[in-house]
């Protein structure tokens, strides 16, 4: 049987323009029999299976036996853990349950730190699948979620067109989505929307994150390494064009997820809204890879606020909400990899948020006083919200040349 998966083609989702003739002439009759108010179940596992299977091999099996490892253990905990949430809700057992199911994506992230090498439980998707598996035993807890199947669970999680690196749904959307079928019109909208977002998917990924990453980023990391120093100009320019790429590389991706889930009857949440129009930093994480952060947000910032104001640890509640957005980002940047330049990545966006936070209630403030003494308001027009995009992109750039681990290289290896 692996003999069998060797000798499959690998098949890197969105990675060419080859792989949407093969993604797309699969999914079209899903598409068609939707039209005609009909779900094609099995053929959807099927087509589901067959791209999730060749994304993970190409002459090895260690991702897709890993895979299997993998959602062997998330069936045992999540079924165990709906089957308590039924008469009863000991939150050191929800506590336990959520931490071993964490534990393989703390494995992946830690290995290559302790030791250099890569985890054996490592696949391309693992943090995507445990975003969609803890959240499922939080909404549990919470009662959002009553009961599922065996069935809904994996059809959630392995639903193909985000299934590599999202968008990160919820379930009961999902599956509230999977089982309404779309009328003719609204389908015909989602078509449409899809071919829209091919096109500029196109754009973004295969043209613009192109020229930036693969043209003009190699260049200018070696003129930036040859002129050495703490900082210098080529490495400026490294900060915008690595910024600018990350940004197009996966507002691409995004829209490619967004356009196959939508041929399979799914509207996927999106992820990016425009975000270097945001006017400060907290509005930056509103429209930035907004599936991830708006999970954080939910399932850690919101839930840590709860627990540090009901035990008050902080008798300043501006003090708790700080403490919350410093520990939600550093969670984020570990998420990302066991690096300094990741956790560093997280600790400024929480300092950040903190800071903004700080403006937006001494701005409240002054306010205050300045009516009280008859002055008018400080000003907000468009002039001023201007200011604040300009600010909040060249500090969002500073954060992604942070992230891009470009000034290890610079600083530490000589």
């Amino acid at each position: 049987m692996m003999e069998f998966f060797k000798q499959l083609p690998h098949l890197e989702p969105y990675g060419n323009p080859q792989y949407f003739v093969y993604v797309i002439a699969a999914t079209l009759p899903i598409f068609i029999g939707l039209f005609f108010k009909k779900r094609f179940a099995w053929y959807e596992v099927l087509v589901s299976l067959f791209f999730i299977v060749t994304m993970l091999v190409g002459g090895k099996t260690n991702q897709l036996v890993a895979l299997g490892t993998y959602l062997c253990w998330e069936i045992l905990l999540v079924l165990f853990y709906k089957h308590y949430r039924k008469s009863k809700d000991g939150k050191w057992v929800f506590y336990l349950v959520s931490f071993l199911s964490l534990l393989p994506i703390i494995f992946v992230k830690v290995q290559p730190a302790i030791n250099g090498t890569q985890s054996l439980l490592g696949f391309l998707g693992i943090s995507y699948l445990t975003f969609r598996s803890v959240g499922i035993i939080i909404e549990l807890r919470d009662g959002v979620i009553k009961d599922f199947t065996l069935w809904e669970f994996l059809r959630f999680l392995l639903f193909m067109p985000t299934f590599s690196s999202g968008p990160i749904d919820r379930f009961k959307r999902f599956n509230e989505n999977y089982q309404t079928i779309p009328e003719r019109d609204e389908l015909l909208d989602m078509l449409d929307e899809s071919v829209r977002y091919i096109m500029w998917g196109f754009l973004y990924k295969f043209i613009l994150a192109h020229i930036l990453g693969e043209t003009l980023l190699p260049p200018l990391k070696n003129l930036a390494l040859q002129s050495g120093g703490f900082f210098n100009l080529y490495a400026l320019a490294v900060m915008y064009t690595f910024g600018l790429e990350l940004f197009f590389d996966f507002a691409g991706y995004s829209m490619f997820a967004l356009a196959i889930s939508n041929l399979m009857g799914i509207r996927s949440p999106i992820n990016f809204n425009k975000p270097f129009l945001s006017r400060d930093l907290k509005e930056f994480w509103n429209r930035w890879h907004m599936s991830l952060s708006f999970w954080f947000r939910d399932f850690v910032f919101m839930r840590m606020v709860m627990v540090l104001t009901r035990k008050k640890v902080f008798k300043n509640r501006n003090v708790t909400s700080s403490v919350a957005y410093i520990v939600n980002m550093l969670i984020m940047g570990f998420w990302h990899g066991v690096t300094w330049y990741y956790i560093a990545y997280g600790l400024f966006h929480g300092i950040g948020l903190v800071v903004n936070d700080a403006w937006v209630r001494k701005k409240k403030t002054l306010n205050k006083e300045r009516k009280k003494a008859g002055k008018p308001a400080l000003p907000e027009n468009r002039w001023i919200q201007l200011l604040g995009m300009v600010v909040t992109f060249h500090v969002v750039m500073l954060s992604f040349l942070i992230f891009s681990g470009f000034l290890n290289d610079l600083w530490f290896k000589k």
